[in-house]
């Protein structure tokens, strides 16, 4: 289906001003015509009433086909089931009274912004109004809106379970599209953000791991959710548009507004990480301990002030390293005594 653009279409006020003169002459006529005839037999003011009859039953139906739209509003139209155009851009537009405008979304309403309820189709509105509500939710919008996907529970790829949710910024670039090549464009995009972001996260780990091809070309690598947040939104973007091309839809951008370990392993994996973030403070203090220790011994030897014998060094050594790997402050104690 391609969208076909309806060009020099907007003479609404135009047709609007040649309505109201049309009307007020058949009223005019209508009048004349029925003072004439009562006086005269004439049978041309006969004609007169009728033809002003009839113009007044008929010049109204082209205000039907009226049409006001706003800056980044489109309407698709269909005559007797068949497309046959778009209106797009701000204007007073003056179409086909028999036109149709589609728009099978029209009432679906998702977390986006862009898309809330309409408060003038309610129960207790007059016929007007509500005809005047359903018109207007024929419109689609072309403006940029950002769909808040509900937070999604899914295993990553080693198993542990997730939590996360995506912000997807999209709009409308093609209605013809948009409005028959899917049942409704709006659901559509949101079931295809939720296939998406589980293909996507299925290949991540939360956090770096060893061993895991994040890229599909046979070599391990760091990539994880928390840590290649730019190029796992990057994929997702990619992965969203390929599946709503046919919908006539652009994917703008797509970004992680929430990432977590799902509740139930989430105190574990916090154990996890601080017995992690103990280690590798440790390791370092160890490494640090040991390079003063062989500081400590070269300076003794240097100088000459202290000879020790293996037995002395490891004893020296083993306290050293007891008092600067330890988590409480040492407790001196002072041998008054011989050495040996």
């Amino acid at each position: 289906m391609e969208e076909i653009l309806l060009q020099n279409k907007k003479h609404g006020m135009r047709t609007l001003i040649v309505c109201i003169l049309l009307e007020l002459a058949s009223l005019a006529g209508l009048i004349v015509g029925g003072i004439q005839m009562e006086t005269s037999e004439s049978a041309a003011w006969v004609v007169l009433f009728v033809a002003s009859l009839l113009l007044l039953c008929v010049a109204w139906i082209p205000l039907i086909g009226l049409r006001i739209l706003k800056p980044q509003e489109a309407l698709a139209l269909t005559l007797f089931g068949k497309y046959i155009g778009t209106l797009k851009g701000e204007g007073f537009y003056a179409i086909n009274p028999f036109c149709v405008a589609v728009n099978p979304a029209a009432k679906t309403k998702l977390n986006q912004s862009g898309d809330v309820g309409n408060k003038l189709a309610s129960s207790g509105s007059s016929d007007v109004t509500a005809l005047a509500a359903e018109l207007m939710n024929k419109r689609i919008s072309l403006k940029i809106m950002t769909l808040n996907n509900n937070r999604q529970k899914i295993n990553d790829c080693l198993g542990n379970p997730v939590e996360i949710g995506i912000a997807v910024m999209w709009r409308v670039v093609d209605t013809a599209k948009a409005v028959f090549n899917v049942d409704n464009y709006k659901e559509y995009l949101s079931l295809q953000c939720d296939s998406a972001l589980r293909n996507v996260v299925r290949v991540y780990p939360y956090d770096v791991a060893p061993n895991v091809d994040t890229t599909g070309d046979g070599v391990a690598d760091d990539g994880s959710l928390r840590g290649s947040s730019e190029i796992v939104a990057s994929r997702i973007r990619d992965e969203i548009q390929e599946r709503v091309n046919e919908a006539g839809i652009e994917i703008i951008e797509a970004r992680i507004t929430y990432l977590a370990y799902a509740p139930e392993i989430a105190a574990v994996m916090l154990q996890r990480q601080q017995a992690s973030a103990i280690i590798d403070a440790r390791k370092m203090i160890v490494d640090g301990a040991v390079g003063m220790v062989e500081m400590a011994l070269a300076r003794l030897n240097e100088g000459g002030l202290v000879q020790l014998d293996e037995e002395r060094k490891a004893a020296m050594v083993s306290n050293l390293l007891v008092v600067l790997c330890g988590n409480h402050d040492a407790q001196p104690v002072v041998n008054a005594g011989s050495l040996y």
